[in-house]
């Protein structure tokens, strides 16, 4: 093979290996706003009733997958066809959370897709870079930052190949534009998870109560109709101290929203105790997040977990002495 046949299919593979980015002209929006299979919902109650004979006679514990956490493995899990809503104020680090969520997800071999509003698709994938390498990738001890860096970045393309994709459209969109995006990903990518980010960009205003029922409604049935798990980010509406656990009471809009979804995680920064260090020592037994399982429909339990951040990389872990997480094992996978 000659050195110009090596170097176009050495360029071949490194595009295979890149994380794709979806833009809003390669999605046929009038293609993926409606379902097409009415017909094939309305179905004789015989055919139920096999599934439910089946069920008696072979039963399977529906799989699940997990967060990064063990401390939540035994209490929630995420099911196909549900929708998971998380709420918290803002800077209370929901999207931190749920960017780790989605490493863990495809470190267990499943594929994802964000369509972040309000982040870029190049900051988003920073940001998931250092979670990913588990330290500080601006660290200036270094001695050859660049190549660390761009080993780091190769490390995250092999780790996320075909199972890590990015819608690249940020500001307000509709939802008939969001329901299409994530029906193309279901259906055309074979997405599993898909992250949203966040509810009020995907609607006309904060105060259109209706139009936010009519959206988390539609993305209820899409989870259902097409078997994918859902992850709604939001917020909640401004409390009187940033020092209170809010609830599920606190989500902004509609009331109706926690009603709809199968699952509803808080995430709640303890802001006093970042106060207080500014100033003194802490009581580092005193957890630094808390992620409050609020509804879990198909669920038994509904737990609150401490968390505690790690600066450098960004991440939560379980303990206040617990190390950041790996998901490609130092890259060995």
């Amino acid at each position: 093979m000659q050195v110009s046949e090596i170097q176009k299919r050495a360029k071949e593979l490194d595009e295979a290996r890149r994380i794709r980015i979806v833009k809003p002209d390669e999605v046929d929006f009038e293609k993926y706003i409606k379902a097409n299979d009415i017909g094939q919902k309305v179905r004789d109650a015989e055919g139920f009733l096999e599934e439910v004979r089946e069920d008696f006679i072979n039963p399977k514990e529906e799989p699940q997958q997990t967060m990064p956490w063990p401390k939540t493995h035994q209490g929630f899990g995420f099911r196909a066809g549900e929708v998971t809503l998380y709420a918290g104020g803002n800077g209370g680090g929901k999207s931190m959370v749920t960017g780790q969520i989605a490493l863990h997800l495809i470190k267990q071999g499943q594929k994802v897709m964000i369509a972040s509003f309000e982040m870029k698709p190049k900051r988003t994938l920073t940001r998931m870079l250092r979670q990913f390498a588990g330290e500080n990738i601006y660290n200036p001890m270094y001695v050859n930052k660049q190549k660390h860096l761009l080993e780091l970045v190769d490390r995250l393309q092999m780790f996320s190949y075909n199972k890590l994709w990015l819608y690249d459209q940020q500001g307000t969109v509709t939802s008939q534009q969001v329901i299409a995006v994530s029906r193309y990903s279901a259906v055309e990518l074979g997405v599993q998870h898909i992250f949203i980010d966040s509810l009020m960009k995907c609607v006309s205003g904060e105060d259109d109560y209706n139009a936010q029922k009519m959206f988390v409604d539609e993305l209820t049935a899409l989870a259902r109709d097409h078997n994918v798990h859902i992850h709604l980010i939001h917020h909640i509406r401004k409390l009187a101290s940033e020092e209170i656990q809010p609830n599920k009471n606190d989500i902004k809009g509609s009331g109706a929203i926690s009603d709809q979804v199968d699952n509803v995680l808080m995430v709640w920064r303890n802001k006093k105790k970042e106060h207080q260090a500014q100033t003194g020592p802490v009581d580092p037994m005193i957890p630094d997040a808390m992620l409050m399982c609020e509804k879990q429909r198909n669920g038994e339990a509904e737990d609150w977990y401490s968390l505690w951040y790690h600066k450098d990389s960004q991440q939560f872990v379980e303990y206040d002495n617990s190390v950041p997480m790996s998901f490609d094992n130092g890259g060995k996978f």
